[in-house]
């Protein structure tokens, strides 16, 4: 709430160098941040007594908006990847999916593992763990289990966070 949006008939008022100016009412800031030629501000509007601030609201946008930036500059995304296996699924074909997922930690992204299940796979869940496990084994040097294996309807998932350093690109 800015200026004349604020309706409450006591407000506790802080100047633009952050000194308090005490408790006044909303028409008295209002008459005061204009003698500023500033913005009155609310703070805090669900305080006992809600607090106003004259401040000069476009240069506070602004500054917010190039600090939101800043931060989101500064941020680091990881990704979550994911790979798809089924419990039938071959030596050769565990080899290569291996292959594509170690690309995948050694980017330093994280890996999401999904066992799939059809039809009547769901009921014997010895084979159902012997592939997770051998997937998991074999990208092991590179990876860390960061979530064990748990059941969601058709899916076996885990979760593996990669334990090398990030390769850094070349800028050409």
């Amino acid at each position: 709430m800015i200026n004349e949006r604020i309706r409450f008939p006591q407000v506790l008022v802080i100047d633009s160098d952050g000194s308090n100016l005490g408790t006044m009412s909303s028409s008295q800031a209002l008459n005061l941040a204009d003698e500023q030629e500033l913005d009155l501000v609310c703070i805090s509007p669900k305080a006992n007594v809600p607090v106003v601030k004259i401040i000069d609201y476009g240069k506070y946008k602004f500054e917010k908006k190039k600090r939101e930036q800043e931060n989101k500059k500064n941020q680091t995304v990881i990704e979550t990847k994911e790979v798809r296996l089924t419990v039938n699924i071959g030596q050769h074909d565990i080899d290569t999916k291996a292959k594509k997922a170690r690309e995948f930690l050694e980017d330093g992204q994280r890996l999401k593992v999904s066992l799939r299940f059809r039809g009547k796979e769901l009921q014997n869940k010895k084979p159902w763990y012997e592939v997770m496990n051998k997937f998991i084994e074999s990208l092991s040097d590179v990876s860390e289990v960061d979530r064990q294996p748990v059941l969601n309807r058709i899916f076996l998932d885990a979760y593996l966070k990669s334990t090398v350093k990030k390769k850094k690109q070349l800028n050409k």
